[in-house]
């Protein structure tokens, strides 16, 4: 108690000075903990964008020929069609689903007196491994009903709120779509937010791609492919694959780049994945950097301070006093001070953080609720602590080297 006493006497001794001392280190802290919390808010709104599409997909579509090869011109337009999947399935190892997607435009869609114009797209059973949104009611399209080309659908939560307003269970009724009556199997509702490919789910009807292709005489014709790859199996392997396998059937130059286009997801989430690294180094490269600051003024003042106690360190040396006596009571009491004011700046950071989590919470933006971890708020003091430590080390070697002899004649 006598130690840590005499720690807060000389704290305390000039409190105007050892106030200011502390701010630097309280503003390095409170600008750190609040960077870290909206940068996990800016995280937090990237990713959930691409919460609902799997990151271990990819999606392309044709396009014309850049090149011309066996006889065809340059500029052909191509089609990728729906008995290309089997061959893919069995000649490209490492997928997991292919998701094709058949588009018709905008229909009228209609039940009694609700109507609405909504997309309607065909699709096969593996699109939920793509798009991962979760079902309201009912199932999603099966493999037996794309072989018996049902005209069934899945209805998206906007075309499900159009038709119906009073809400219930809509299994089983019967919708217009153009002048073609579907039944409803399922209901989706897609992320918020989320990435979405050929248009957003939510304002979608969904029926078996083999009956799209039948009802409008779409033949073979598949608008776009994605596929997913299996775990630990890298999806720029799949997408390869698969685009070889294009080029061949339909007679594509196989280093013509042009007449696929495409979006790998895994590609993407690499990006963003360094984005947010980058994003977290600046981050704690700005708020160490204003603490390293702060402890600098920390460590300048306990220069003064030992200069001002010469004659103290003297008599203590005089009467017995190690040389560790001494450098421990310079070191504690620059860690005192740091990690007080620390302290309170961590405390200061975290209440701005649920402050603008509290406003953010309804207002409609793209960054999600700032938060600041537990174990965050612990690195912090600990680092703060050794940042006090290192900052009381010069002044305790400076105290160290007064002798007692010319410390006891100084006036």
């Amino acid at each position: 108690m006598d130690f840590f006493n005499e720690i807060w006497q000389t704290i305390t001794k000039n409190r105007s000075r050892s106030l200011l001392t502390a701010f630097g280190v309280f503003w390095g802290m409170l600008m750190l903990i609040v960077l870290i919390g909206l940068g996990n808010a800016l995280k937090g709104g990237i990713y959930s964008n691409i919460s609902g599409f799997a990151m271990n997909s990819c999606t392309m579509g044709a396009a014309q020929t850049g090149k011309p090869y066996k006889g065809f011109q340059r500029g052909r337009q191509w089609e990728m069609h729906l008995s290309d999947l089997d061959i893919i399935r069995e000649r490209v190892d490492g997928i997991d689903g292919l998701a094709p997607m058949v588009f018709t435009g905008n229909k009228t869609i209609s039940i009694g007196e609700n109507h609405g114009d909504f997309q309607l797209v065909g699709v096969t059973a593996d699109y939920p491994k793509v798009m991962l949104s979760p079902l309201l009611f009912g199932r999603f399209i099966n493999e037996i009903d794309m072989r018996d080309k049902r005209k069934v659908c899945v209805i998206g939560i906007e075309v499900y709120r159009k038709l119906f307003p009073y809400g219930g269970n809509p299994i089983g009724q019967r919708i217009f779509c153009g002048s073609i009556q579907f039944t409803i199997v399922g209901v989706r509702r897609q992320n918020e937010n989320s990435v979405y490919i050929g248009g957003n789910p939510d304002e979608m009807v969904q029926a078996p791609v083999t009956t799209i292709q039948k009802a409008y005489n779409f033949g073979e014709t598949v608008h776009i492919l994605m596929a997913v790859a299996k775990p630990h199996i890298p999806v720029s392997q799949i997408e390869k694959g698969i685009k070889d396998e294009l080029r061949r059937l339909h007679n594509i130059a196989p280093d013509d780049d042009k007449a696929l286009w495409g979006f790998n997801a895994e590609e993407e989430m690499k990006m963003l994945t360094y984005l947010s690294m980058g994003l977290s180094a600046l981050i704690w490269i700005i708020g160490l950097g204003t603490l390293i600051s702060g402890a600098v003024g920390v460590s300048n003042i306990m220069l003064v301070t030992v200069r001002e106690r010469t004659k103290e360190i003297g008599i203590r040396r005089a009467i017995g006093a190690t040389p560790w006596v001494i450098v421990r009571q310079i070191i504690a009491e620059s860690t005192v001070l740091t990690g007080l004011a620390g302290l309170a700046g961590i405390m200061a950071g975290v209440g701005a953080v649920l402050l603008t989590a509290r406003v953010l919470e309804h207002a409609d933006t793209f960054l999600k609720a700032p938060n600041v971890s537990f174990g965050v708020a612990v690195s912090c003091l600990i680092i703060i602590i050794i940042i006090g430590i290192l900052a009381g080390l010069l002044p305790a070697l400076r105290a160290l080297k007064i002798k007692p002899v010319e410390a006891l004649s100084e006036e």
